[in-house]
């Protein structure tokens, strides 16, 4: 799927024309320029290598330097491949004007780290009840985990207190409400992974 690398910038909300109220993320998409074109006979596949973002030269690997440097741009911070793109060349620009008010994209993004958190903030367990009977600290312990001499183990998967969030998620069938050209920002229905200004990928 061809589409845009962007950042988020945060959410506002906007009037529809029939004077609802809707929630929308507002996204800097682009302008990409493109650091890299994979043909088949090359690299096996045909794919589009874009760049967004700045990187100082000083904090640019000498690898990056040069791959850069043959596409004739800056150092870029962000770098994301996409299939579906024709007659690009390195150097060309992709720009928000690929999209159109009223399409649908999906959008991928890391979403918020939340640390080491317990069940009932992970998994919004209950706990283990009222505070009666002396259970002074057990109102948000996760409870039985597993039986007893058999399986005498702890099933894989069980849903106990471990790490929240920073992983990559996807969010599908977003509806782009305006397609700001001359500002490279698209607002978007909804909400989108990840924090405010974290790098996010739109695909058509």
């Amino acid at each position: 799927m061809s589409g845009i690398i962007g950042r988020k910038i945060g959410m506002t909300s906007i009037y529809s024309a029939e004077g609802k109220s809707l929630p929308c993320t507002l996204v800097e998409a682009g302008p990409c320029v493109v650091t890299q074109v994979k043909t088949t006979d090359r690299d096996g596949y045909d794919a589009v290598q874009l760049g967004f973002g700045n990187r100082k030269e000083k904090n640019t690997p000498n690898a990056l330097k040069g791959h850069f440097k043959k596409a004739n741009t800056i150092p870029k911070s962000k770098l994301v491949e996409f299939k579906g793109f024709e007659a690009l060349n390195a150097g060309d620009e992709v720009t928000v004007n690929i999209f159109e008010e009223g399409e649908f994209v999906d959008i991928t993004g890391t979403t918020k780290g939340k640390g080491f958190q317990g069940v009932v903030r992970r998994h919004n367990f209950a706990g283990v009840g009222q505070a009666t009977h002396g259970q002074h600290n057990r109102l948000r312990a996760p409870g039985s985990i597993g039986a007893c001499s058999y399986p005498a183990r702890v099933f894989k998967g069980m849903r106990m207190a471990g790490q929240m969030g920073n992983k990559q998620r996807t969010q599908g069938n977003l509806e782009i409400l305006k397609v700001l050209a001359e500002r490279n920002i698209l607002i978007i229905k909804g909400s989108i992974p990840g924090a405010n200004n974290s790098y996010v990928t739109i695909y058509k």
